[in-house]
């Protein structure tokens, strides 16, 4: 797939998931704008990616700040002149028991999954409809938007109204030649989950296809459903997670 002179944002790429779609887009041609909350990890990542001849500049703050979301498009117009593709991939994740789940963190979840990623899709469509070429949006669901987990009522709640984001905007957005999808990762090896001793062989034992995910496999997804051999795709969800939505064994 090849993204020459195509310009993307990508949201919570400092690690992780976001960062891998941020490498793989800049080795296929595209111009990255990376975002992530903490400015030094974002830094980071960019210099990773340039010093792999990838074209990307940073972006740090808090992606559900509409501030940011305009500094984010607004780079993407000043410095490389367009915005082609949005990958509003930044969430946070907030355990809780149900019965003493905090308003506060209830309500922060919603404003950075849902919050974030509603209003930075708004400020890019807007974009690409003045821009007159369209372009392809994609969020970051879960597959606990389709499965339950425990202690994550919010944060699956949160994820399948994504989804449902997605299948609306197909209303509001195709006939500016703008599509819109969804992946939803299952399980997959990042530096965070890597740090719980037993993520791995938990998961490994409990997903159909024998492991986790890596950022490799949601990255190929989430770059295909971008490109343009996916422009007749929108308002879908792509669930990526080794077949364990098929079966939904619990890992606890």
């Amino acid at each position: 797939m090849s993204f020459t002179d195509k310009v993307a944002i990508v949201t919570g790429a400092g690690q992780g998931i976001g960062l891998e779609i941020c490498r793989r887009l800049t080795n296929a041609g595209a111009r990255v704008i990376l975002n992530d909350l903490d400015k030094e990890l974002a830094n980071e990542a960019v210099r990773k990616i340039t010093n792999e001849k990838g074209d990307c500049v940073a972006v740090a703050g808090d992606s559900s700040d509409l501030t940011v979301i305009q500094q984010l498009v607004n780079t993407a117009t000043s410095k490389f002149g367009a915005l082609d593709i949005v990958v509003a991939n930044a969430g946070i994740t907030v355990y809780g028991d149900f019965f003493d789940y905090k308003p506060e963190s209830f309500f922060e979840v919603m404003k950075v999954n849902l919050g974030g990623s509603f209003f930075l899709a708004q400020a890019a469509a807007n974009q690409m409809k003045r821009q007159e070429a369209g372009g392809s949006l994609l969020f970051t669901s879960s597959v606990t938007g389709h499965q339950a987990h425990k202690n994550l009522a919010a944060y699956g709640m949160s994820k399948a109204a994504l989804e449902m984001l997605a299948r609306n905007l197909v209303i509001e957005l195709s006939q500016y030649k703008i599509n819109v999808n969804t992946i939803a990762p299952g399980a997959t090896l990042t530096e965070r989950t890597v740090s719980d001793p037993g993520f791995e062989s938990t998961w490994s034992r409990i997903t159909p296809m024998g492991k986790p995910a890596s950022v490799e496999d949601i990255a190929s997804a989430a770059l295909f459903l971008v490109s343009d051999g996916a422009k007749h795709i929108t308002g879908q969800t792509l669930i990526i997670d080794g077949g364990w939505t098929s079966v939904s064994p619990s890992p606890y």
